[in-house]
């Protein structure tokens, strides 16, 4: 998916600099414990759900928001479960745009919806169990986020 207007609008100021920028992850689980992930259409990995805080947009309005546009389901957000950043958090896209993320992740559950991809950033959405989670096949982003709250066994 291109970049939010917000984003595109520091870019036509600060080129590929590295922004650091607040983000979201969601972590939903089901009654037996699995975890609803997304495989994203750029990279073709399954990642968590999630993404960049709009303006005027708070990280639960961010959470709930990616979460339906993302995995097409409604939320009811738990706990915070980590606020996290570093070099694992780091990105280098192919056009040469550097960004730091800053993640509050949410543990959630699942009140509405059904589990389908969006097509334009999303091309899948799975229940895991986390004893057989993908990590072969996940970004660095979405594995230290993983380690961070302790799913599964990284």
């Amino acid at each position: 998916m291109p970049a939010a207007p917000y984003i595109r609008r520091l870019r036509a100021r600060v080129g590929t600099d590295l922004l650091v920028l607040p983000s979201v992850s969601v972590l939903p689980r089901d009654d037996a414990g699995r975890l609803l992930l997304v495989r994203l259409i750029d990279s073709d990995r399954w990642a968590t759900i999630g993404g960049a805080v709009e303006p005027d947009e708070s990280p639960q309005e961010a959470a709930v928001r990616e979460t339906e546009e993302e995995a097409g389901v409604r939320v009811s957000l738990g706990p915070v479960l980590a606020v996290l950043g570093g070099p694992d958090y780091r990105v280098t896209y192919p056009n040469g745009d550097q960004t730091a993320y800053v993640v509050s992740v949410f543990g959630a559950v699942v009140t509405g919806g059904e589990p389908r991809p969006d097509g334009e950033e999303t091309s899948a959405v799975r229940w895991w169990d986390t004893t057989t989670l993908p990590y072969d096949d996940m970004g660095v982003i979405t594995r230290a986020i993983l380690r961070s709250v302790g799913i599964g066994s990284l």
